[in-house]
Parts: structure tokens; C-alpha cells; sequence
């Protein structure tokens, strides 16, 4: 398990190490994540190390969740305040959201020439 552990943290640390020391606008965890799944195709027997663990972290994600649910229980006044405004602004944003996916929807299929709908055949 211990191995297991350092190598998932080594990774994140390497990425986070490489991150910052080229100033690259991605996060360290996903370059140390991408970099893993490399060790993995490079290095099956790494996978079947770190599986146990991970799927150990996979089973419990649910308590990494618990400090977000906390902050937002701790500024309820401010959620009651701005509440409205949220909730018009998520409304807002979802039927713009599909609207303009099936507007690209309509656009690539008349491009395509497939505009007339699915086929019966």
C-alpha cells in the first residue's frame, strides 16, 4: 500500500515540479496524471501496483466532497442573498447552452449535407 501511495504522490509531485518550473498553464495533478497513465502503458506491472489503492481512493471519493458541501453551509447567508440571481443565471446559461448546441448540431449536419434527419432504412 505504501509504495502504492508514494507513487501515485510522485507522480503528482513530478508534475506539479515540471508545471511550475516551465510556467505551464496546466495544473501539476494533470500532468503528473498524464504522465502515469504513460508509466502505465510503458510499465503494466505499475498498474497492477497501484491498483488497489486507487480503487481504495475511488471507493471513499464521495468524503472529498465533504469540504465543499461545508464552505457552502458556511456562507448560506450569502447563498439566501444572491440565491435569485443564481438561480436566473443557471436557468439562463442551460437553455443557452442547449440552444446553441443544437443550433452547431443543425450548422455541422447542414455542412455534412445530413440535414434531413436519421434514416429508416
Amino acid at each position: 500500500m505504501i509504495p502504492a501511495l508514494v507513487t501515485l504522490l510522485g507522480f503528482q509531485l513530478g508534475g506539479e515540479v515540471v508545471s511550475r518550473a516551465l510556467g505551464l498553464p496546466l495544473p501539476g495533478p494533470v500532468l503528473g496524471m498524464v504522465a502515469l497513465v504513460a508509466g502505465f502503458a510503458l510499465w503494466p506491472r505499475l498498474a497492477e501496483v497501484v491498483r488497489p489503492v486507487a480503487q481504495g481512493l475511488l471507493g471513499h471519493l464521495s468524503l472529498l466532497f465533504v469540504p465543499a458541501g461545508v464552505g457552502v453551509v458556511a456562507h448560506l447567508p450569502l447563498l439566501a442573498a444572491e440565491g435569485p440571481a443564481i438561480a436566473v443565471a443557471l436557468v439562463v446559461s442551460t437553455v443557452l447552452a442547449i440552444a446553441v448546441g443544437a443550433l452547431a448540431f443543425a450548422g455541422v449536419a447542414r455542412l455534412t449535407g445530413d440535414d434531413e434527419g436519421p434514416r429508416r432504412d
